[in-house]
């Protein structure tokens, strides 16, 4: 959940653009992500488990074969590294957006915070998502229900058939889960020497469960507010502004955390890829990727996402099709 939850997630942009903008069938569109991710987490830590993995290399061999999967382990090492660097940038811009400072404080208060995650190996990777994720989880959740609280009756806008690069609400919601389940399964397969079968298989649902019903938290309060809310780059902000200036402030907090989970979760994935975790050289690599990926906070946080993540997208579906396809194929 921590990889997934962004900072696009938190600030309430991938909603609107996934599943918002298509109104009545936004929550078609939940429903369906929703699915997925409780499936495909569970999928990927009961083969990490079963596979015994510290990365996620064997991952990609097992679903995809030896020449498809180097192909996926370069574009994932590309993708991991490429997260990182927008994530830098997404610090940099809430703290120039929303505290009035330099970018590059916030750029460079998220490396050091995080190769100091990194120097803690994988248990301060878990440790800093089991605190944070809930916190941020339990912000966004407060918010909405704030706002739905003093909305009224929710009307949903009638649907308009809605088509754009995204498709309709079922491909927007693939979509979505493609581009973000390259993070997860990074992360997900490094823990296959410490987490069992069921309880991997529990955790994914659990995960899915949690995703999705924040997700459709999201979305109510947002269809409550359309289409005044898609003018806002923030539209969780638009909400917050209801319960006061305090809350505003807490939710730029919340986001930027979000963003600093995300940066850990992308910077482990890469390392633990090219090193066991905990070892020395896992600890070298992810610092010397911080400091490599730093100059990304010179760029703009929402061009790097509209020019990236597409991207990111379509290549995730490779993986994707791996995960569904393949554990029908090879049953033991």
């Amino acid at each position: 959940m921590g990889s997934i939850i962004g900072a696009g997630f938190a600030s309430g942009q991938e909603i609107m653009q996934f599943y918002i903008k298509f109104e009545d069938k936004a929550l078609y569109g939940i429903i369906l992500s929703t699915v997925l991710f409780v499936y495909l987490g569970s999928l990927v830590l009961y083969l990490s488990s079963k596979l015994k993995t510290n990365s996620y290399e064997n991952i990609l061999k097992y679903l995809l074969g030896k020449k498809l999967s180097k192909f996926m382990d370069a574009v994932s090492l590309f993708m991991l590294a490429g997260g990182l660097g927008i994530m830098i940038a997404g610090s940099g811009a809430v703290f120039n957006e929303y505290l009035g400072t330099s970018k590059y404080i916030g750029a460079l208060l998220a490396a050091i915070l995080t190769c100091a995650v990194l120097c803690g190996g994988l248990q301060g990777v878990l440790n800093v998502n089991a605190v944070l994720v809930p916190v941020k989880l339990l912000v966004i959740i407060i918010v909405c229900i704030y706002a739905l609280c003093h909305t009224g009756i929710i009307t949903v806008p009638e649907h308009k058939n809605t088509i754009d690069a995204a498709g309709n609400w079922a491909w927007s919601a693939i979509l979505y889960v493609s581009y973000n389940m390259i993070i997860p399964v990074a992360v997900l397969s490094s823990l296959g020497e410490t987490v069992n079968k069921k309880t991997g298989v529990m955790s994914g649902i659990i995960g899915g469960l949690a995703l999705g019903g924040t997700a459709a938290i999201i979305t109510l309060a947002g269809l409550a507010h359309y289409p005044q809310i898609s003018q806002y780059q923030v539209p969780l902000l638009h909400l917050a502004q209801q319960t006061g200036y305090w809350c505003q402030k807490l939710l730029a907090l919340l986001i930027w955390l979000a963003i600093l989970t995300t940066a850990i979760a992308n910077a482990h994935g890469f390392a633990s890829r090219l090193a066991p975790h905990n070892s020395r050289r896992y600890k070298l690599i992810g610092v010397g990727l911080v400091i490599t990926l730093f100059p990304f906070s010179l760029f703009e946080f929402t061009q790097l996402i509209k020019n990236v993540y597409p991207f990111f997208g379509y290549f995730g579906l490779i993986l994707i099709l791996g995960l569904i396809i393949t554990p029908v194929i090879i049953k033991k």
